[in-house]
């Protein structure tokens, strides 16, 4: 059975991302335990709660101080928790572009208010406000939508939401555990690892 609908992750896939940016922003910061908190593969709870909206960014901001034993700024946390963050090339966006029209695709992150604001706002200074949404039939961000990977429960939901068949569904991630995830629930996978990109699957 064919490819009908493409479920994409963002960071990694579509937005080029580092984590390692972070991770040293918080050790200038005096933050030498950060990888511990959070990483590409795992998640601590306070990190999970607001990738899930369970908590605003100043409660964030406040506990992550509390649990890090530093004195740093909200504005200190918020650079360097979006020092990952780097761009979506031009050519990425033009190829969703073209396959919208032969598959229906969708945008499901693990991320959170502080990222969105930051990478949102960067893509409308570089292209029409929310001109991104439109790309796809629907985005889901984890902290709007309350779930988040590797959850295999999360991608049925979007599975049963939107009324897909998982047999012609492809969920395309760059972390393992994501992937692992949506083959439990059912789905088709790729795994997306560097140096490939979205632009040579072939899709």
């Amino acid at each position: 059975m064919g490819i009908k609908n493409i479920i994409f992750d963002f960071g990694g896939v579509l937005l080029n991302i580092d984590y390692m940016l972070t991770e040293k922003a918080f050790i200038n910061l005096g933050v030498s335990n950060f990888a511990t908190l959070y990483n590409q593969h795992k998640a601590s709870d306070l990190f999970e709660q607001l990738e899930t909206g369970k908590i605003s960014p100043d409660d964030f901001y406040n506990h992550f101080r509390a649990i890090s034993k530093t004195n740093v700024t909200n504005e200190q946390i918020k650079d360097a928790w979006n020092a990952m963050l780097l761009d979506l090339p031009i050519e990425r966006i033009e190829w969703l572009q073209k396959i919208k029209n032969k598959y229906n695709i969708f945008l499901y992150s693990n991320t959170n208010q502080i990222h969105y604001d930051c990478f949102i706002n960067t893509l409308n200074k570089n292209l029409p406000n929310n001109f991104f949404e439109t790309l796809f039939i629907k985005t889901y961000y984890s902290h709007s939508c309350g779930f988040r990977k590797p959850y295999p429960e999360s991608y049925l939901k979007i599975i049963e939401e939107q009324q897909l068949n998982k047999a012609e569904t492809v969920f395309i991630d760059d972390t393992l555990i994501n992937i692992e995830g949506a083959k439990i629930a059912g789905l088709q996978t790729i795994h997306l690892q560097t140096p490939t990109t979205v632009l040579n699957l072939g899709l």
